[in-house]
């Protein structure tokens, strides 16, 4: 989860994180809080949306737990579940406390867990052809530039690569574009209804490797991958539709994490927003 820094208002500043009221959110948590930490300090657990392996992320995580254990008097334990769902149930069920996660599974974490989408990330994307820092950029259909088609109802049966079934750019936001236009109907939205094949690529440089190949007709890119492949993608290709704007990753608490922690850690994470901090950010 590639992050800038953290602001509070509804201020779109081009610095991090912004407080905002609606988001879509998290992922998967498998956690117990305990009830006490050391010292008799309570506990606070942090179920982080994985982004890495799990050794990469716990080396990362223990830096960030000294940074919010000195700004909040608590035992910070920060928790890489391997699924969105178990991070819901875990902020369900009290067994986290707050989660760091992208936006559709933050969005479920807001409706079936009943957690507050408190803080929104500011990110450097990029919006058409300008890079920017903001809480929101875009993502877009596109073919080779030699294709033969010209709009995504002419690509009915045909093949498709999505980066990853989790990805709200990648893949939800894509699926309501179709729905939008009226080239999925029912309640459901199964990629396959429309399309003769679907390839879940595994990211969204795979799924630029499975079009460039020929393995596929149409693909996606999104705004807030590494620049070098947004253009890459984009100078080879021809864009046929684009969804959006798509929030960026949020910060959820629990609905029982109450003040004065609750106000600490949301202060600590807007700390975190500085500029003197944007490595430990990302």
């Amino acid at each position: 989860m590639p992050m800038t820094n953290l602001r509070e208002g509804a201020a779109m500043r081009p610095t991090g994180f912004v407080l905002i009221t609606s988001i879509v959110v998290l992922l998967v948590a498998a956690a117990a809080a305990a009830c006490g930490g050391s010292d008799d300090k309570p506990k606070l657990v942090i179920a982080v949306q994985p982004s890495a392996t799990q050794s990469e992320l716990t080396d990362q995580a223990q830096e960030l737990e000294a940074f919010l254990e000195a700004r909040v008097a608590a035992d910070i334990e920060l928790r890489f579940p391997t699924t969105y769902a178990g991070v819901i149930e875990a902020l369900r069920f009290g067994h986290a406390d707050a989660a760091f996660m992208s936006a559709w599974p933050s969005s479920l974490a807001n409706k079936h867990a009943g957690a507050e989408i408190v803080l929104a990330e500011i990110r450097e994307v990029t919006i058409g052809d300008a890079k920017t820092e903001a809480p929101a950029y875009f993502s877009y259909w596109v073919v080779p530039k030699d294709s033969p088609y010209q709009s995504l109802a002419e690509l009915r049966g045909k093949k498709a690569a999505f980066p990853s079934l989790l990805s709200t750019s990648g893949y939800v936001a894509p699926l309501a574009r179709l729905k939008e236009l009226g080239l999925l109907t029912g309640e459901g939205a199964d990629p396959n209804d429309f399309f003769d094949e679907v390839l879940i690529a595994g990211g969204y440089s795979q799924a630029w490797e499975a079009l460039k190949a020929g393995q596929v007709d149409v693909s996606i890119i999104a705004g807030d991958v590494p620049d070098e492949l947004y253009r890459e993608v984009l100078a080879n290709t021809r864009v046929l539709e684009q969804q959006g704007p798509i929030p960026s990753h949020a910060v959820v608490f629990s609905k029982d994490l109450k003040d004065p922690l609750r106000s600490d850690l949301k202060n600590a994470l807007l700390d975190l927003g500085g500029d003197e901090h944007r490595d430990l950010m990302r």
